[in-house]
């Protein structure tokens, strides 16, 4: 099942842009209504992937992909859909990873970037944390979300914009 809410129109136009995609069903929706906010006054297009109608504001540059119920659908979609350039909003470490090697930007919804220098350290713990509660070990899980985090992630976005936005048009985009 595949229910993209999109805009009248054609989108020729925006077919070589950059494209922000959203890991939606666990991102806080504080992150979700900046990157909507971005989208509008920087006019990208932003595809929201989740396993559940996930409400969005009425616009031509945000849409929704409601995909099939089941483990890292979302994940596969937006792996599958992604370009070289393209930027995903993510906290699951072996998303990131797929996207990283497919040449998407990853930032999670605390502001860390990560990339091919980082991500493999960040799956060894991911992995590593995983067998410690497989074995009964109590491990924390992360701090609540804070307005620290979200400021972090809108700097965290801003740069990456800004630099991915550059390289574009200085390559003829």
């Amino acid at each position: 099942m595949t229910d993209c809410n999109s805009h009248d129109g054609d989108d020729s136009a925006h077919s070589s842009a950059l494209t922000i995609w959203i890991d939606a069903d666990a991102c806080p929706v504080a992150i979700k209504e900046l990157v909507y906010r971005t989208a509008q006054r920087r006019e990208l297009k932003v595809v929201v992937v989740a396993n559940q109608s996930i409400p969005i504001p009425k616009s031509e540059w945000i849409r929704r992909m409601t995909v099939r119920d089941g483990a890292d659908m979302a994940d596969h979609a937006i792996v599958a859909s992604l370009t070289t350039g393209d930027i995903v909003i993510a906290d699951d470490v072996p998303l990131a990873a797929r996207a990283i090697e497919k040449g998407g930007l990853v930032i999670t919804s605390r502001g860390d970037l990560y990339d091919e220098r980082n991500i493999h350290n960040r799956l060894a713990t991911r992995d590593l944390l995983e067998q410690l509660r497989l074995s009964g070990v109590e491990t924390s899980g992360p701090k609540p979300f804070s307005k620290k985090d979200s400021q972090a992630f809108a700097n965290q976005l801003d740069r990456i914009l800004t630099k991915a936005l550059k390289q574009r048009s200085s390559a003829g985009e």
